[in-house]
């Protein structure tokens, strides 16, 4: 047991990681979502995506419910999490998992995003899941990283999913209060999240007017296809860009390169 005073969410290996790297810089995570691949097919996205310099490989999704094949998924991509590049020294990726609901954990991952969907109308995503999911991740022993989950428009599985009070993207001070309210509420990392092959990704203002106020780690996901669109991301300010439908496009890796080698300069 803990001793008293004992802080059970230090900050981990992963979360340390993913700090140091992001202070040189932005980073890709390759979103993976167990429904749409197979093990097979996971590891051989992971593997590409890593190669095409992915720096995070992030396993989850709104709908799975299915907690065989997530560890089967989870397993295969730990086993492709490495780049290899001629005589350059082999980078290994953290695979860390991104849970839209209890059947979201699996031990064999490095690292679970432990979120609250701040926004949503109903309890059991701001608190309830957790409390149902936190002995199972204890029992696993995988690092947590405490996270706040804001999810804006309507048309994406999260938002169905999750029953969000959707923030409007011309209204960037709503997700300054909700922002502050993570950072009051002692979360390190903030996710902004335009659902799954969003036709309107999170608005740069949005992201400039989060950032003014939150020094955490600061992850924009959904809707960043293209290499304009990351680029506008990364210079409103986030840290880690989530890449998920573009992994199901033929040929996606070079697509993904240079998104990964734009961000950088």
């Amino acid at each position: 047991m803990p001793k008293p005073g004992h802080d059970l969410i230090d900050i981990g290996p992963v979360e340390k990681l993913l700090i140091e790297r992001t202070k040189k810089g932005p980073i890709v995570a390759a979103l993976i979502d167990p429904e749409n691949f197979s093990p097979k097919q996971a590891s051989d996205t992971a593997a590409k995506a890593v190669n095409a310099g992915a720096s995070l490989i992030l396993v989850g999704g709104s709908t799975l419910a299915n907690q065989s094949q997530l560890d089967a998924v989870v397993r295969a991509v730990k086993g492709h999490s490495k780049s290899q590049s001629g005589h350059t020294k082999s980078r290994q990726v953290p695979v860390v998992l991104f849970p839209g609901n209890i059947t979201g954990v699996s031990r064999f991952a490095d690292a679970i995003l432990f979120s609250s969907l701040l926004n949503s109308t109903n309890p059991y995503f701001i608190i309830g899941a957790q409390a149902l999911g936190s002995i199972e991740v204890y029992r696993s022993k995988i690092e947590s990283i405490p996270m706040a989950y804001l999810v804006f428009g309507n048309a994406s599985a999260a938002s169905f999913i999750g029953q969000v009070n959707s923030i409007p993207s011309s209204k960037p001070n709503l997700a300054v209060i909700y922002a502050l309210a993570a950072r009051y509420l002692g979360m390190r990392t903030l996710y902004l999240e335009a659902g799954s092959g969003s036709g309107e990704p999170i608005t740069a203002e949005i992201i400039r007017a989060v950032r003014r106020i939150y020094d955490g780690l600061l992850i924009v996901g959904g809707g960043i296809t293209t290499v304009e669109t990351a680029r506008q991301a990364a210079k409103a300010g986030a840290d880690v860009l989530v890449v998920g439908n573009l992994l199901q496009s033929f040929g996606f890796g070079n697509t993904l390169r240079q998104i990964t080698s734009s961000i950088r300069s």
